[in-house]
């Protein structure tokens, strides 16, 4: 079931052949309150290219309705993949966090500015602000 929003900004990126990581900072919107989170997205696979700053959101889904506070903090895995001449689009489907009981489904593409491809698993850290 959905519990809340999760929205991320980064700021802008290089990556190398295999491999990049963008530094987060996020909110998970819920019902009732907001939580903080801080956090690191890495790609491993295809990389080239660099970025601008970046905005993602993902639709949070977690087996109970009430989730405890901060408890989105934790590692997630997945798979993903974006484009980028100019102005880009991306997605990110994520499943984990704590006793991997959350899925981070996308609730729209990523946006994000500059010029990249990428394509590969992706890793996602997060820590309660």
């Amino acid at each position: 079931m959905e519990v809340g929003i999760l929205s991320c900004a980064a700021r802008s990126t290089t990556g190398t052949i295999f491999a990049s990581s963008k530094s987060l900072y996020c909110r998970f919107q819920r019902p009732g309150h907001d939580e903080l989170y801080r956090g690191r997205i890495d790609r491993f696979g295809l990389d080239l290219g660099s970025t601008g700053k970046t905005a993602i959101a993902w639709a949070v889904l977690a087996p109970t309705a009430n989730p405890p506070p901060r408890s989105l903090a934790g590692t997630y895995g997945g798979i993903g993949a974006e484009a980028t001449v100019g102005y880009g689009i991306g997605a990110n489907a994520l499943i984990g966090g704590s006793r991997r009981g959350f899925v981070l489904q996308p609730l729209s593409v990523q946006a994000q500015t500059g010029l990249n491809i990428a394509a590969g698993v992706r890793s996602l850290v997060l820590s309660a602000d």
